[in-house]
Parts: structure tokens; sequence; C-alpha cells
């Protein structure tokens, strides 16, 4: 008798013909402001335009004084830390399950990157950041992973007491919020990646946010040399005879990026209202199911939904592995589901297990990473199954689709064994 499971040859339970999910969402609104971009300008060198339209749409958003555009949110942290005036030999506290650019942009400062153990959700333990801090620390990086905001309150009054600077990576979460703050506004400074799934998206791009003038005029000295640092920094500022050269690089964003992300923020809170809707259902569903955990979200914090991270948990499910189970679900046509990859404990890297290979001399001797050192983080990765979240009324079909794959397997895992 064949089985039900399409991985033993039944039918699949998805019916909607792919792809699943496609991002950013792109009308005839969005083709026509970048065609119209095409005709107006290809190149703004300084804050006029198109760029000064999305930065000015940006502060707005985000209720910031400042709203810097870069080439990608790798070059915002980049920036960031710079601008922060992060310095060889400094330690920055950094969550250990992230993308590895929100840290490896300091392996080019020559500060030394200090990998703290997260929670089951991926963002960093404020209390175990705390037990890290030595006379060298400098600063906490905090990551909005999958879109889940991080403990600020509680990151803030430790980064408050030790006289630490507060730095954020919302690449995964624009328009989250904590308390009714969003994210990228706790610290000193914000840097965002605007790069093609994320939940504001020009295709490539990033931005970095903050309140403070100085640090500011330090992003433009560092990303945006002549024309915009010349009409920006005052005269009478240190960082102004430096404004012709900066410190050499030039990161500014292309006017097509931004002309696709200004349209895409205009549209950003529907989006993110309609992930919250969907993701009602799905976590509510997913809960339900035996082999599947969904953390618990805490008052006051509404997440982007980036992300629905699942935790498998094999014991429920005879020993089920978590690799047979994602075979079944692809095979179900649920192609969406998907194991984090790249964004893994970074102590699993290589750039963060022996840095030295790629930047001679770097001031990491006393800090020495390898696999095992972080088991919070490292479960939670391993047993991770992530799920993008649809934003429209039409969705929602496919995403019962995807609930009852999800069911269909758990209802008949001794098959797989």
């Amino acid at each position: 008798m064949t089985s039900t499971l399409a991985l033993l040859g039944g039918d699949p339970e998805v019916t909607v013909t792919g792809p699943h999910f496609e991002w950013p969402p792109i009308d005839d609104t969005t083709r026509a402001k970048v065609a119209a971009q095409l005709d107006t300008a290809i190149s703004v060198p300084g804050r006029t335009g198109i760029v000064a339209e999305l930065e000015d749409a940006l502060q707005e958003y985000f209720g910031v004084r400042h709203a810097v555009t870069l080439s990608s949110g790798t070059a915002a942290l980049h920036a960031a830390y710079a601008a922060a005036r992060i310095e060889a030999g400094d330690e920055v506290i950094v969550p250990a399950w992230t993308f590895h650019a929100t840290a490896s942009p300091l392996f080019h400062l020559r500060a030394v990157p200090v990998l703290c153990e997260t929670g089951p959700d991926g963002n960093i333990d404020p209390t175990r950041g705390e037990e890290l801090i030595t006379p060298r620390t400098r600063a906490i990086m905090v990551t909005h992973l999958w879109g889940r905001p991080a403990a600020m309150p509680a990151l803030r009054s430790i980064a408050k007491a030790h006289d630490l600077v507060l730095l954020e990576d919302g690449s995964h979460a624009h328009g989250a919020s904590h308390g009714g703050r969003k994210v990228g506004t706790f610290g000193l400074a914000g840097a965002f990646s605007l790069n093609g799934p994320k939940p504001l998206s020009g295709g490539e791009g990033g931005f970095v946010l903050t309140d403070d003038d100085d640090t500011y005029y330090r992003l433009l000295t560092f990303a945006h040399y002549n024309k915009r640092a010349k009409s920006e920094i005052p005269a009478e500022h240190p960082l102004a005879k430096y404004a012709v050269t900066g410190s050499g690089l030039k990161l500014r964003i292309h006017p097509l990026a931004a002309a696709l992300a200004h349209d895409q923020l205009g549209r950003l809170d529907g989006y993110l209202a309609g992930r919250a809707e969907i993701a009602d259902h799905l976590t509510a569903e997913f809960a339900r199911i035996p082999g599947f955990e969904v953390t618990p979200m805490p008052d006051g914090v509404v997440p982007s939904w980036y992300g629905l991270t699942l935790t498998y948990h094999p014991g429920e499910l005879g020993g089920l592995s978590i690799e047979r189970f994602h075979e079944a679900l692809v095979a179900e046509g649920a192609t969406e589901f998907d194991r984090p990859g790249s964004t893994c404990p970074m102590n699993q890297l290589p750039l963060y297990q022996h840095p030295a290979t790629l930047f001679p001399g770097h001031p990491h001797s006393h800090r020495h990473y390898k696999a095992g050192d972080f088991p919070v983080a490292e479960h939670a990765h391993a047993h991770a199954i992530k799920l993008p979240v649809w934003h429209r009324e039409q969705d929602f079909e496919l995403a019962k689709q995807y609930v009852r794959a999800a069911i269909k397997i758990s209802d008949h895992h001794k098959e797989l064994l």
C-alpha cells in the first residue's frame, strides 16, 4: 500500500503552484518609480534627489534625527562601528548566533568581537553578556534575529551601568518594536540592511540611524567623502578638514536601490500588519503539532516576522531526525521550509576560530572559539526550521497547506523511521 506521505509515494499536500514566496512585492507603481529614477539620475553624490527623499522618510518613520544610506547592510554595520569610535583592541560583545556581518567588520577595525551566548530565540542573553564585560569592552552590538526584538530594556540598562556604547543590527527587523519603540533607536546607532529578502528592501543597500550629530558626521566621513561630507559637516568640526577624502571609502547607495526602498517604505506597515495576521494563525497551528515548539513572544514585543522559526523536537517523533523531517516537508511541496545556514553560531565559522589567517596580527589571541562553546545557541540553531511569513489575504490558503503538510508528516512519522 502506498504511503500518504509524498516522500514515500503519496500526493503532495501543497497544491499551490510556485514560487511560494517572492520579495519584495513589485507592482506597476514600483516599476514606474524605478524607471523614473533612470531618467532622473543614476548617480547621486550628495544628499539630494531620491537619496534625500529616502533618508527623510526613514527619519520620519523611525523618529530619529539622522538616517544615512549606504551600499549594503554590511557597509552600514562597518560604518556604525567606525562612527562609534571602535578602535584597535577594543572588545565588542556580539550575539554568538547571528549573520557573520554583524561582527565581521570589527576585524577590519582591528577590534575584537566577543561572542555571547543567546537565548533559545537566538537573541543575546543579557545576563551572559554582562558577565563578559572587561576593562577592554567598548560596546554591545544587539541583533534582532529573524525580526524578533531582543531584550532591549535590560541591555540598555547594562550598557548604561557599564558606560558602554549600545549598537543595534536591525537588518531583520524593520518596523519591529519593543515597548512601543522601534528597534534601531535604542542605542547610539542602529544599522539595517536593504538586501533583497529583508522586510524593507531596495534589492541591495543599507542605512544607519542615529540621533547624535557627531556620530552622523563620522558616518559621512567614513562612507560619503567629498560633496556630501563637504556640504554637511560644519566647518568648525574637527572632521571637516577630511571631508574631501573622508576615510577613503565610498559606500553610498545606488539611486535605483534608493527608489525601490522609498517605494517599499510607504508600504511597510501594511506588509507588517499582513504578516502579523498570518503569523498569528501559523504560530497557533504549529504549536499544536507534535514535534514542533513555538517560542512565545513576550508582552510588548512586536516582531517584523522576517522569519518564523520553529524548534524541532525529535524525541516527540520517535527520534526522527530534523534532516529527514525537512526532506519530507519539501517533498510535500512545502519548499519554503528552510534550515538556517549562513546565519549560524559564529564559533563554528573559521573566521571566528582562526581570524589571523585573513587578518595577520589581529589582537584576537585571548579569544579562541570552537564548536560547543555556546550550547544554547548551537542547540537552537541545529533544531530550527524556518519559514517566511506571507502578508496577503490570498496567501492564507497557502499557509494552511504548509500547516497541513507538517501535520501529515508528524502524524505519519513512524513511516519515516
